[in-house]
């Protein structure tokens, strides 16, 4: 899975603060030191998944239930509101672990997840896919990484314009299943199109997915027509005036408010500060972060293992449930000066304002790699 040869080449002349350890006598990550204190915990357990999520679930669409019924700004209304979106978020974020998850004892709760969270909020499992690549050894913090752009080394526009997504994706959301989807099944090429450029669960809006001869094609098209048929009856519900525009209005709000979460919380993922070469695995792991305190706000913005995002990127198939123990063994086990270390931050908090430190050095030198990213040859050719 991951690619440690010295000769990749390395983003130090671009990224200093990535290069920094190295110079400073930091020791390097060694994943198979690490596997031997982790690998009892690679085992998933299905049940936990299985409560996990029927609760959370429940809690997300009672809430939200309550909010599209309950007077406007009512405080029975904004708190179902503040709450729907926490849970939604934690239901919808199960996604994550799903892409990673391939057991044969996780395919019912995939088919479950797809049903009840990916079919009704127009996100099934597959349109993560791209996921991968952001794993990838070769393409991960350059262009072709649909989930990584050089925000803490571009100006503060570029993150401004991040943030500006979350208000347009229900609607783009909402275009590709109603009108894409049915649009592509009239020939192949448009197929290939909307798996290439309409398929893809991304902060980064010029990628492009290359889609694979493994594709699952047949599973694709189940779930976006399950998707098309649910956009169609909730029209039918709409035209009949069983719901109402005042419901879609606040439908489209709460969708913002849960995508706004993890937005936000993609600030803290990574230090975004590569811009655009290949990076090798030990510059990978030092552009990860790992978020050290334990709160209320860290339990709203990374539910589901998030906050461990380090140790996620060093052992993608860690089961979300195991997160929390294994990050103690690495603490008690991995030397003093391991990189590692280097990766926590106290908190979200700080993370943020290291991401922002970087833009507005940026933005004073008059450096924007997102011109990498925005070039189309760059993004399917990184360097």
């Amino acid at each position: 899975m991951y690619d440690t040869r010295q000769g990749m080449p390395s983003v130090a002349k671009h990224a200093p603060e990535l290069s920094a350890a190295a110079k400073s006598g930091v020791r390097p990550f060694s994943r198979p030191e690490a596997k031997r204190l982790v690998q009892d915990l690679l085992t998933p357990k299905p049940f936990l998944y299985w409560i996990d999520f029927l609760v959370t679930v429940t809690i997300g669409y009672g809430c939200a239930a309550v909010y599209l019924t309950a007077p406007a700004f009512s405080p029975m209304q904004i708190a179902a509101f503040l709450l729907s979106g926490p849970a939604l978020f934690r239901a919808g974020i199960f996604i994550h672990e799903i892409v990673h998850r391939e057991e044969p004892s996780m395919a019912g709760f995939r088919i479950a997840w797809n049903l009840i969270i990916g079919v009704p909020l127009l996100m099934h499992s597959l349109l993560y896919r791209n996921h991968l690549d952001h794993h990838h050894p070769r393409t991960f913090g350059t262009p072709a990484d649909g989930e990584y752009l050089p925000l803490g080394a571009a100006p503060i526009q570029a993150t401004l314009l991040y943030l500006a997504q979350i208000l347009a994706l229900p609607v783009l959301t909402t275009f590709r299943f109603l009108v894409l989807v049915p649009l592509s099944f009239l020939h192949p090429r448009l197929r290939r199109w909307v798996m290439e450029r309409w398929s893809s669960y991304t902060i980064n809006p010029y990628y492009r997915r290359l889609i694979p001869p493994s594709e699952p094609q047949g599973a694709w098209a189940i779930w976006d027509l399950l998707g098309f048929l649910w956009m169609v009856g909730m029209l039918a519900l709409l035209f009949t005036g069983l719901i109402t525009w005042m419901m879609v209005g606040r439908l489209y709000w709460l969708v913002v408010w849960t995508i706004g979460l993890n937005y936000i919380r993609n600030l803290a993922a990574h230090r975004y500060v590569n811009r655009g070469s290949r990076m090798t695995y030990q510059e990978q792991v030092a552009d990860s972060l790992t978020i050290g305190e334990r709160s209320l706000l860290t339990l709203v913005l990374f539910p589901v293992g998030l906050r461990y995002h380090t140790l996620h990127h060093a052992f993608p198939l860690m089961p979300y449930h195991s997160m929390g123990e294994a990050h103690r063994r690495l603490m008690e086990g991995l030397s003093e000066d391991s990189v590692y270390r280097r990766t926590i931050v106290p908190g979200y908090w700080a993370a943020v304002r290291e991401l922002l430190r970087g833009a507005r050095m940026a933005g004073k030198a008059g450096h924007n790699p997102m011109q990498a990213w925005r070039s189309p040859e760059t993004a399917m050719n990184p360097q």
